[in-house]
C-alpha cells in the first residue's frame, strides 16, 4: 500500500458508487463483527435519507477512503437533536487525525442545522477515541444507555 499522506478531506457522500461500497466492505468490519455487508442500495438509501449525513474521509494522492461518520438528526419535542454515529477510521489511518476532521466536519454540519445538542456513545475501551472527543469540546454525560434488543 501507498503512504497514504497528511492530508485529510472530509466530504458529504452523494451517491452510493463502486468505491464506497468497497470502503465500507473493508471498513464496517472493523466498526462491528457482526454487522452485515451493506449494499449499494443500502448505502444509497442511507445517502438520500434526508435526516442521514454520511461523511467520508479521504487522503493519499488516489483520495483513498480511510474513515467515515454518520450525523444522524431529528426533531422532537425538547427540540432538534443529532447523534454522531458509526464513526470509523480505518486501522492503517488511526493516529492521524481523521477521526478528528470527521468530527469537526460533523460538527460544522450541526451548527448549521441548528441543533439544540450533538451526541454520541462510545466503547469504553476506546481510550484514544475518548481522548479525541473530548478535545472536540465533548463532555461526557451522567447517563446510562439502554437498548431493547426484542
Amino acid at each position: 500500500m501507498k503512504p497514504l499522506g497528511n492530508h485529510v478531506e472530509v466530504v458529504l457522500a452523494t451517491r452510493a458508487d463502486d468505491t464506497l461500497v468497497a470502503a465500507f466492505a473493508r471498513l464496517l468490519p472493523q466498526l462491528s463483527r457482526t454487522a452485515p455487508p451493506l449494499t449499494r442500495e443500502a448505502l444509497d438509501e442511507i445517502i438520500r435519507s434526508p435526516a442521514c449525513h454520511l461523511f467520508i474521509a479521504t487522503m493519499g494522492e488516489d483520495r483513498r477512503i480511510v474513515g467515515t461518520l454518520t450525523l444522524v438528526h431529528f426533531r422532537i419535542p425538547t427540540g432538534l437533536r443529532a447523534w454522531i454515529e458509526d464513526v470509523v477510521v480505518d486501522e492503517q489511518a488511526r493516529g492521524l487525525r481523521v477521526g478528528m476532521a470527521l468530527t469537526h466536519a460533523a460538527i460544522v454540519k450541526s451548527r448549521e442545522l441548528k441543533v439544540r445538542s450533538l451526541d454520541l456513545t462510545s466503547n469504553p475501551g476506546r481510550l484514544s477515541a475518548h481522548h479525541l472527543y473530548e478535545s472536540a469540546g465533548f463532555v461526557m454525560r451522567d447517563t446510562r444507555v439502554y437498548r431493547y434488543q426484542g
